[in-house]
């Protein structure tokens, strides 16, 4: 079966700078594929070129088996493209926007008409389609930015952290439309700094970092090939003995988070912090490493391993961190 998308040694310089290397990727039709990694691993570069936005440096993408430099008419058709960056115009109504989308797809007459009852009934803006969308909430406008790339109907939709700085009850719109087109067979590609929206909807994951794909497979196989269990250290003692614990923690593993949480009462002048690692060579010798350099461990508790540890384990950050 011919994929939905298909990345062939694509990449971009920009100068001497290469924001994405040489990857390869397939998305399968009919599957929901994330796409994750820290700000600057090259995802938007990537969508990007895929999408036709940005021309590559090098390589090749088809969309449903066609070649996009060959025949870029015909492999955006497609195509929608939901970006980051609310893609609306203002003094138009959400049914002035959708006919000037759908037009450009080549869309007239009862057909238009059809797929823009479709598309707003879909993110739920039926009953404010003739009002100007400059009254509109953030959360209604990030809705129509999704029904724009709908529009059209596409056979893949590529979703550009489209919950971003929204409503909880937008955002749980939003995740509930995407829910539903995936359930219909529509192909997706979604980025996401919300880990439990890629958890929820995706069958495959793709991590990007340093503007290469560092592994790919389901969320069960990532879990088991890169994640391994984290701890949680609580520490106590001087501040410079916890610092030169940390440092020490370091070497001997990923660390996700260290929170100070204040002065330790049973000591003067001491603190006690909280430390998250995924050890890297085992337990033993990251908490000789701890104790060694003369912080004193006051508890260590167990962190199921799931997609956040491995991730963090492939890239050494934390996704949510790298959002804010």
């Amino acid at each position: 079966m011919t994929a939905a998308l298909s990345l062939r040694g694509l990449g971009k310089d920009y100068g001497t700078r290469k924001a994405v290397g040489s990857l390869d990727l397939e998305v399968v039709r009919g599957e929901c594929l994330g796409l994750l990694g820290p700000n600057g691993a090259g995802k938007t570069t990537t969508i990007s070129m895929a999408c036709g936005v940005v021309t590559p440096s090098r390589g090749t993408v088809a969309i449903g088996g066609i070649d996009l430099a060959r025949d870029p008419h015909a492999a955006k058709a497609k195509l929608g493209l939901v970006p980051q960056e609310l893609a609306i115009y203002d003094e138009l109504s959400a049914l002035q926007n959708l006919r000037y989308f759908g037009a450009l797809y080549g869309l007239r007459g009862a057909a238009l008409a059809s797929k823009i009852d479709w598309a707003l009934g879909a993110v739920g803006l039926s009953d404010r389609a003739v009002e100007p969308t400059k009254r509109y909430s953030g959360g209604m406008k990030r809705r129509l930015n999704l029904a724009a790339g709908l529009v059209h109907e596409p056979e893949l939709l590529v979703l550009d952290e489209p919950t971003v700085g929204v409503d909880p009850q937008s955002r749980n719109h939003i995740f509930e439309t995407v829910k539903a087109l995936r359930a219909k067979g529509m192909t997706v590609v979604y980025t996401s700094h919300y880990m439990e929206e890629v958890e929820a909807l995706c069958d495959r994951v793709a991590i990007m970092d340093g503007g290469a794909i560092v592994a790919t497979g389901t969320i069960a196989e990532l879990i088991a090939q890169h994640a391994g269990k984290g701890i949680s250290v609580a520490l106590a003692g001087k501040p410079d003995a916890i610092a030169a614990a940390m440092k020490a923690a370091a070497a001997h593993g990923t660390i996700d988070a260290a929170d100070a949480v204040g002065r330790d009462g049973g000591l003067v002048g001491a603190v006690s912090s909280t430390l998250r690692i995924v050890p890297t060579a085992g337990l033993a010798p990251l908490l000789a490493a701890i104790e060694g350099a003369g912080a004193t461990i006051a508890r260590i508790e167990s962190r199921e391993a799931n997609l956040e540890t491995a991730f963090l384990k492939l890239t050494g950050k934390t996704l949510r961190d790298e959002a804010a």
